[in-house]
C-alpha cells in the first residue's frame, strides 16, 4: 500500500492536469467529443484496448492482468451542464454557457490516474479492469445505453465501483453507505390548452395559466396526501410558462419537473399518479393537455459486501474516523443501471469546505488534492477484490 501512495505523489501533478484539462473544454451530455478524445488518447498512452464510439461518446479500456479472475469496472462519467461559470479560476471554462460544475472533470481525472497506477500493478491482481467513461450522466442518461452496446460483456463485469465528489461531507473524508443511497428520478413535461382571449372577458376564456397553477398545486397532494408520509418522495415543478401579455389571458401553459422516490412500486407508478392528476384538472375547467413522462435513473442501491470493502480500505486512506455514512439523497445518478447489472459500491468523496459553492453552481471548485484521495480508493478496492 506505501509503494500505491508513492506512485500516486509521483503522477500528483498529472492528475491534477487532467482535471484541468477537462474542466477547460466542458460538454455537455451527449457533446462529449473533445472530452471523449482526450480521454481515449490518455487510455491509448498507457497500452490499454480502448474502444470508442459506445452510446456515440462513451469510451472503455480493459486492463487485462493476463491471469484468469473476476472483472472490475471502475466508472467515470464525462459530461458537463449548461452554466455560465463564475469561478474566476485561470483554467475556468472556455466554452460560453457551459461549465463542469458537478466534479465530472474531477471524476474524470480519478478515473484515469487509478488506470495509470493500477497498470503499474498490473502483476499485483488477477482478472481484468474495465474503465468507463460515459457521456450524458445529468440526462437523458449514459450508462443505460452503454450497457445495452455490451459495454459490461465479454467477459461479463462482476463488480463495479463509481465515486462522486461531495460537498455534503467535510473536506477529507470519505462516505460510504449500503443499500439505497440516491433516489430513483424521471421527468415529466406538460403542455395545458386552453382559449386564450381578453384579460376584461375572463368568461369567454378558458385560462391555460389559471389551470397549469391549479395542475401544479395539485401535483403536491400527491406527496402529502396519497404516498405513506414515513416513506420518502418530491414532485417539483422547475419551469413554468404562460402568457406573454398582461392584457391577454393566454390559450397555453406549459410546465416541466422531476419526481424522486427511494420505493420502486412509488417509482413505477408516478406516470398513472401525474395523469389522473391532470387529467382530472383539466377534466374540470375544459382545458385539454399533454403529457411527455421520461421515465429516469432507478434507486442508486450499494451493495453491503462491496460497500464493506471500500469502508476497510477507506479506513485505511483516510482513518477510521474521517469514514462516514453520507445522508441519502433524492440526487439521481445513472450508476445505478450499473448496480443492477452486477455488485457494486458508489462512494463519495469528501470536498465540504467552509464557504464551498455546492454542486450545479457557477462558483463550484474543490481542493484538488481530494483526486488523490479518489484514485487511491479505486486502486486499494480493486487490489482487495482482485488481489
Amino acid at each position: 500500500m506505501t509503494e500505491i501512495k508513492n506512485i500516486i505523489q509521483e503522477i500528483r501533478e498529472d492528475v491534477i492536469g487532467i482535471r484541468r484539462r477537462v474542466h477547460q473544454y466542458p460538454e455537455t451530455a451527449f457533446t462529449e467529443e473533445k472530452t471523449s478524445r482526450y480521454v481515449a488518447e490518455r487510455l491509448s498512452d498507457e497500452g490499454l484496448a480502448v474502444k470508442t464510439g459506445i452510446a456515440q461518446y462513451g469510451v472503455s479500456a480493459d486492463l487485462d492482468s493476463g491471469r484468469p479472475g473476476p472483472t472490475l469496472l471502475i466508472r467515470a462519467d464525462m459530461d458537463a451542464l449548461p452554466i455560465e461559470e463564475a469561478t474566476g479560476l485561470p483554467f475556468a471554462s472556455k466554452h460560453p454557457g457551459r461549465m463542469h460544475a458537478c466534479g465530472h472533470d474531477g471524476h474524470v481525472a480519478m478515473a484515469l490516474g487509478a488506470a495509470r497506477v493500477l497498470n503499474k500493478l498490473k502483476g499485483s491482481f488477477t482478472g481484468r479492469i474495465r474503465f468507463v467513461f460515459q457521456p450524458a450522466e445529468e440526462g437523458p442518461g449514459g450508462a443505460k445505453p452503454m450497457i445495452e452496446a455490451g459495454v459490461m460483456d465479454n467477459p461479463q463485469v462482476d463488480y463495479s465501483l463509481g465515486c462522486h465528489l461531495w460537498p455534503d461531507i467535510p473536506e477529507g473524508s470519505l462516505g460510504v453507505r449500503s443499500g439505497p443511497f440516491m433516489a430513483a428520478m424521471d421527468r415529466f413535461d406538460v403542455r395545458i390548452t386552453g382559449k386564450g382571449g381578453h384579460g376584461a372577458m375572463p368568461h369567454l376564456c378558458v385560462d391555460a395559466l389559471e389551470v397549469g397553477t391549479q395542475a401544479v398545486a395539485a401535483l403536491q397532494r400527491i406527496v402529502s396526501r396519497q404516498l405513506n408520509p414515513l416513506g420518502t418522495a418530491v414532485v417539483t415543478v422547475g419551469s413554468f410558462h404562460a402568457g406573454q401579455a398582461f392584457n391577454v389571458i393566454p390559450g397555453t401553459a406549459e410546465f416541466s419537473g422531476t419526481t424522486r422516490t427511494f420505493d420502486p412500486a412509488v417509482w413505477e407508478s408516478w406516470k398513472e399518479r401525474l395523469e389522473t392528476v391532470i387529467s382530472g384538472v383539466c377534466a374540470s375547467t375544459g382545458a385539454g393537455y399533454t403529457l411527455d413522462f421520461l421515465q429516469g435513473y432507478p434507486v442508486t442501491v450499494n451493495d453491503e459486501s462491496l460497500a464493506g470493502i471500500v469502508r476497510q480500505v477507506a479506513a485505511g486512506i483516510v482513518g477510521q474516523d474521517r469514514v462516514l455514512v453520507p445522508d441519502r439523497t433524492m440526487g439521481g445518478e445513472d450508476f445505478s443501471f450499473f448496480l443492477q447489472k452486477s455488485k457494486g459500491c458508489f462512494f463519495a468523496v469528501g470536498i465540504g469546505r467552509e464557504g464551498g459553492a455546492p454542486v450545479h453552481n457557477p462558483g463550484f471548485d474543490f481542493n484538488e488534492d481530494m483526486l488523490l484521495v479518489g484514485v487511491e480508493t479505486f486502486c486499494r478496492a480493486a487490489l482487495e477484490l482482485l488481489g
